[in-house]
């Protein structure tokens, strides 16, 4: 009985979920796939009508990645602000998709544009959840050389998310090594973020894994492409790796 209350009352009230740029291309490597998008927005769809407030950060590596156009010889300022851009590409793409599906969303960029989305404006953002609106942070943070795992800690602690939900591509949480290389790979249940750091997990940057443990943000890293995984996991279910701040308490 009280399993069956568990699994059907979401634990969290809102979230911040993080998609990779790359988790748009679906099985190409580059560009974005209208029928992954499709997929992952009635994932969306089915924990927006849960009651959930939804906040998403999206990245842009299926378009551009800053830190390899710093590595053949550009500026890296000035490669990180190209893929800024592509994160609001790609934050347009969802918008359309999620609103073509009934939900009611909204792009706030950290970067001017106001013909195409609103200026990231915090309690703008957190009136739009409020009013059950989907918000999407577009953009990055703003500034070069951070990443959008920091832009998913630091807009989770300033709307007061109550997780993020990190969904990645093929993987189904976090391994002491890459599973897809070394067979002798070890799943992780629970982790800290002293763990990341100390251990070089490779799951957050450094910066995001200080920030979401300085606010004492909890982390669930989780396979995206697993019909229903979103869904599972704000209704309480044990997928995926749990990482939590300085201790597994």
């Amino acid at each position: 009985m009280l399993g069956e209350v568990y699994m059907s009352e979401p634990i969290y009230k809102r979230i911040v979920l993080k998609l990779s740029g790359e988790a748009l291309a679906g099985d190409k490597d580059f560009g974005i796939n209208p029928l992954t998008i499709q997929k992952i927005c009635q994932e969306i769809k089915d924990v927006y009508e849960l009651g959930i407030e939804i906040a998403i950060v999206v990245g842009g590596g299926n378009i551009w990645r800053g830190q390899t156009g710093s590595e053949m010889g550009m500026e890296r300022a000035q490669a990180d602000y190209m893929g800024m851009i592509a994160t609001i590409m790609n934050g347009l793409a969802l918008q359309d998709s999620l609103e073509n599906a009934g939900v009611p969303t909204r792009v706030q960029t950290s970067i001017e544009m106001k013909e195409v989305a609103e200026q990231y404006i915090r309690r703008r953002a957190i009136r739009h959840l409020e009013k059950g609106r989907v918000v999407i942070f577009a953009g990055g943070t703003g500034n070069p050389y951070f990443s959008t795992d920091t832009t998913a800690a630091l807009r989770a602690a300033e709307i007061k998310a109550d997780v993020i939900m990190m969904a990645k591509n093929n993987v189904d949480g976090v391994y002491s090594a890459d599973p897809m290389k070394d067979d002798e790979a070890v799943k992780y249940d629970k982790l800290t973020y002293l763990d990341i750091i100390n251990q070089s997990l490779g799951v957050m940057d450094t910066t995001a894994s200080t920030l979401s443990m300085d606010n004492d943000i909890p982390l669930l890293v989780f396979k995206l492409n697993e019909r229903g995984n979103i869904k599972r996991a704000v209704l309480g279910e044990a997928i995926g790796t749990t990482v939590k701040g300085k201790t597994n308490e």
